[in-house]
């Protein structure tokens, strides 16, 4: 059985061993900045997107409808003020991490947190491919020769992100740090310059036209405010997190939190104030935002900093996901939902199966849609409020049932926040079904399945092992070692003294294809004589495998331990490996799977 955060057992046992808080582990050490820079660039950057794809809808009803950009963004800020609000309460509910899923496990049961852990585990890996595919549109934006290798700038993107993550988040965070300092000045800048220019200072993109196809009713507005919530993405990235911000966590998570909030707010209505003043309109093969980089700063070197702070920020922001997801799958591994190698971490400390999990499904992404951001937005919002919306009526469950000082308050709160999300996933479902949205519709039961079927097997595990049951008492038997062996040498003389050390009996066992060939390796033996029987069995193929494990067959005793030591020749050069059979790897896997005998490998490492 893989060695895992604990042992299976029964659902009980495992709520009993789940730890509330995490201890303080060397290296996660993120303050304000640092988690800005490493876990909230999801959100940030969201603001290259989420006015584009809200715009995208209202142009349906012509280019006029564009002036309830501004409402429809008050809307969504509101909708921000209230999850910023409520995750500083999952930060202090559940600093262990987890967000939406240590929500739902606490407050809503099994089948609930899974379904939030399902959507959270699709977001994330939409953020990846989001946030790279936009990162290489505002790219393409600024150079127009890179248009048409949109593709190949985000997997460049993907991997030169998942190995800077493989060396450990505070490296990252600071690599990130620079970057997005630039983003966040560059965006105000847009903002506060764009507003004294009645004119464009330059204009970018091809033009395009909007003929009227739908009608500007609540409908359509209700279209582009699912559209636009695609901008508050992310805001859930530090509560899953939370272990990896310096003492005191809670409160740096919650100011981080904050931070983010004011931040992202101010930049959205800042944008739509200006969109909706200068009638921006979108454009091909531009974004709305290098557009109005353009109007407000021409395309001198401000527009290319701008722009390229954009791409590398929108780049980056999918190191939210690498710093939240392997976080969420320990989490899944130590409740047994997800395999336990998930909770295993490297030195630095990082989860890189984690890590690695996610660059691969990320890539696989990029690849099927070709980094086609307006593909992947319709995929994108559901898995994230399908979350937040969890998250919410959780919170409003754990008032209800705690009733701490104020809970009505913060009980209306959360469930005027569960609404709003709520809102969003039905009217995203509706809109964008048929457009792509069926893939995470699909998805999110799928590895609701997973996580059930994993803690089914782990329960199997437990109940067989009676895990949480007193032993019988350890007995002592006698011991047998078999050394597999070919030919007389030094190799075989190493076998056979390790093996002597080992057991009590010790015997020999070589295949022969023949009888002269037996004959001939008994009088070798008997010659050499090493102390040690040998016994040779006959086999026209001589398989060695094969022959062993029906000698084993023949042995074997319930009051008999047999060790089988397989002796190997191990080259100091691997790519010298090619030259030896593998015949002890292929026989330590077999008894391995075919039977209960203890295998042990002797390593003779040779020196060139």
């Amino acid at each position: 059985m893989t060695i895992g955060p604990s042992a299976p057992g029964t659902g009980q046992q495992r709520r009993r061993r789940l730890p509330g808080r995490q201890p303080k582990e060397q290296g996660a050490e993120l303050g304000v900045l640092a988690g800005l820079a490493a876990l909230s660039l999801d959100a940030l950057s969201s603001v290259a997107y989420g006015p584009q794809a809200m715009i995208m809808v209202l142009v349906l009803a012509g280019g006029a409808a564009i002036t309830k950009v501004v409402p429809v963004t008050i809307v969504i800020t509101a909708m921000l003020v209230l999850l910023v609000i409520s995750y500083s309460q999952v930060i202090d509910a559940h600093p262990e991490g987890g967000g939406a899923y240590s929500v739902a496990k606490a407050s809503l049961g099994p089948w609930p947190a899974m379904l939030a852990a399902a959507a959270v585990v699709v977001d994330y890996v939409l953020t990846v491919a989001v946030s790279l595919a936009a990162g290489a549109a505002s790219i393409g934006s600024a150079f127009p020769a890179l248009t048409h290798h949109l593709l190949l700038v985000s997997l460049a993107g993907l991997v030169l992100l998942s190995a800077v993550n493989m060396f450990g988040l505070q490296e990252s965070a600071r690599l990130l740090m620079l970057p997005t300092l630039i983003f966040i000045i560059s965006t105000f800048a847009v903002v506060i310059v764009g507003a004294f220019h009645s004119h464009p200072v330059a204009v970018i993109g091809t033009r395009e036209s909007f003929p009227v196809t739908e009608a500007l009713g609540v409908l359509l507005l209700l279209k582009a405010f699912a559209s636009g919530c695609s901008a508050v993405t992310g805001v859930e990235a530090i509560s899953n997190g939370v272990p990896q911000f310096r003492e005191p966590r809670i409160r740096t998570a919650q100011r981080t939190e904050l931070s983010l909030g004011v931040l992202l707010g101010l930049m959205l209505v800042g944008l739509a104030i200006e969109i909706s003043a200068h009638n921006v309109l979108p454009r091909g093969n531009v974004t709305t935002l290098a557009q109005l980089t353009a109007w407000s700063f021409g395309k001198t070197w401000a527009f290319y900093v701008s722009n390229i702070s954009v791409a590398v920020v929108l780049g980056f922001a999918a190191n939210t996901s690498f710093g939240g997801l392997p976080v969420l799958m320990s989490l899944l591994a130590r409740d047994h939902r997800l395999p336990h190698v998930f909770y295993l971490r490297a030195e630095r400390p990082v989860y890189r199966y984690g890590i690695a999990t996610l660059a691969v499904l990320a890539a696989a992404l990029l690849v099927a849609t070709r980094a086609n951001t307006n593909s992947l937005i319709p995929l994108f919002t559901i898995g994230v409020f399908v979350g937040f919306t969890i998250s919410q009526i959780g919170l409003v469950v754990k008032w209800r049932s705690e009733r701490p000082p104020k809970w009505v308050a913060r009980a209306l709160l959360n469930g005027t926040g569960a609404v709003m999300t709520g809102s969003a996933v039905v009217i995203f479902l509706i809109s964008k079904f048929l457009a792509g949205a069926w893939v995470v519709v699909l998805t999110i039961p799928l590895l609701m399945l997973l996580f059930w079927n994993t803690e089914r097997y782990y329960d199997e595990v437990g109940r067989e092992l009676k895990i949480g049951k007193t032993p019988p008492h350890p007995r002592q038997r006698e011991s047998i070692v078999v050394v597999p062996s070919t030919m007389i040498n030094l190799l075989t003389e190493h076998a056979l003294s390790a093996a002597l050390s080992l057991g009590d009996t010790v015997v020999a066992v070589a295949v022969a294809g023949n009888e002269d060939e037996c004959d001939q390796i008994k009088r070798a033996w008997d010659e050499w004589q090493p102390g040690v029987p040998i016994e040779v069995l006959l086999d026209p193929h001589r398989s060695l495998v094969k022959t062993v494990l029906r000698y084993l067959d023949s042995v074997e005793n319930e009051d008999v331990t047999i060790t089988v030591l397989i002796p190997e020749v191990l080259p100091q050069k691997r790519r010298h490996e090619i030259y030896h059979n593998q015949r002890g790897r292929l026989l330590a896997a077999a008894l391995k799977a075919q039977t209960d005998v203890v295998v042990a490998t002797l390593p003779f490492h040779l020196h060139d």
